[in-house]
């Protein structure tokens, strides 16, 4: 086995653990708590402030009709932010392979 070839399976071998390993740890998660394991933290901080007895002081200006259209949000944001960085990095690095003009 070539030593790139080890170093590609161990890459993947790695990748993988980071999906598997909290998947099977579930730090922190009680084992009854019926499937919901991976609430976010936005409904978890939301239910403790609720308990707490704060209420907001003021209304949403837009809330989407269902978890599919919020979903489609926010992997649209995340597209156009990964875009953007991408689009800058990309720039950067095509500034540093050209070579300056000589005028």
């Amino acid at each position: 086995m070539t030593r790139r070839r080890l170093a590609d399976l161990l890459l993947v071998a790695g990748i993988v653990a980071l999906f598997a390993v909290p998947l099977a740890l579930r730090p922190g998660v009680p084992a009854d708590s019926g499937g919901e394991s991976y609430a976010g933290t936005d409904s978890v901080a939301s239910e403790l402030v609720e308990k707490s007895g704060y209420t907001p002081w003021y209304e949403p200006v837009f809330e989407p009709s269902s978890p599919e259209v919020e979903s489609g949000l926010f992997a649209l944001q995340a597209a156009a932010g990964a875009g953007a960085l991408g689009f800058v990095l990309g720039r950067l690095s095509a500034r540093r392979r050209t070579p300056p003009d000589e005028g």
